[in-house]
């Protein structure tokens, strides 16, 4: 199936490795990703707040682009998503734009990595967090289920993981808090900390980089700041779906990780590269 990529600012940076293994995972399900050309930035979480014309115009030159391919457009970064739906709405395009955790969370897609799964993970216990962005508001989104979305859970169980329920899926990480006020967002990713702890979960699997850097670049500081000592690998789902499926390149991506998964990995014996 071919689809349009939008990858957006930080996944060609900050957050390579969700990049490479989304497109890892792509590949390996047969689903083609045409990079969008001379894509720009989608304005993410400033240019609302600054000018309405320019938060509409970013995203709004991304749309006109995709229409002109032809396809579906498929976005991993939920703010991405989120800024990308809002134009569609103002602008009136007939783009079909999907979140990637919804793409692949989508039957056909579950039932292929079912059949080409290698190596199940039901050796691990882990939370589904999907932050505020991907979600809500529903009449942007579009999303059902915004409440409790269930995408990344059904990915995971198709893995074989062990998905523990707790009602902290869409809650927020604190988002760019993380530069102007890290006391708050401390305490809500604490709090996700906790209440993942308290499910049983080991892990944590995330479909935003920005979720993904806060729960997982600062965890250390955070344990220092309440005196605590967590310890808890933050997985985006595409990298579980890599391992999974014995894809190359995974042991890569999770190497660039500040809270090292490696040696849970390995106490799994679910690391073979």
């Amino acid at each position: 199936m071919d689809v349009t990529y939008y990858p957006g600012c930080s996944l060609e940076s900050s957050a390579r490795d969700y990049d490479e293994s989304t497109r890892a995972v792509c590949a390996s399900l047969d689903i083609h990703l045409h990079e969008l050309p001379d894509w720009t930035c989608c304005g993410a979480t400033s240019a609302h707040s600054l000018d309405e014309e320019l938060a509409v115009t970013l995203p709004a030159l991304n749309l006109s682009g995709a229409e002109r391919l032809g396809n579906h457009m498929v976005v991993p970064c939920p703010l991405c998503f989120n800024r990308l739906k809002r134009a569609q709405e103002e602008v009136k395009s007939s783009l079909r734009i999907y979140d990637l955790a919804s793409f692949i969370g989508q039957a056909e897609w579950l039932e292929k990595i079912r059949s080409r799964l290698k190596f199940p993970l039901d050796a691990i216990r882990a939370v589904c967090y999907y932050g505020c962005m991907a979600n809500r508001p529903p009449k942007v989104t579009g999303s059902v289920d915004y409440e409790n979305p269930c995408d990344m859970d059904n990915i995971c169980e198709a893995l074989g993981v062990d998905v523990r329920p707790w009602s902290y899926k869409t809650d927020c990480c604190g988002a760019s808090f993380s530069v102007s006020r890290k006391d708050i967002m401390y305490n809500l990713v604490k709090k996700l900390y906790d209440k993942a702890l308290e499910a049983e979960a080991e892990c944590i699997v995330v479909s935003c980089q920005m979720c993904q850097a806060n729960l997982d670049l600062y965890q250390k500081d955070i344990s220092i700041h309440f005196k605590g000592n967590y310890n808890i690998p933050i997985f985006y789902f595409t990298e579980l779906i890599g391992l999974a499926l014995g894809l190359k390149g995974t042991t890569t991506w999770l190497k660039r990780h500040m809270v090292d998964p490696i040696p849970f990995l390995e106490k799994k014996e679910l690391l073979r590269q």
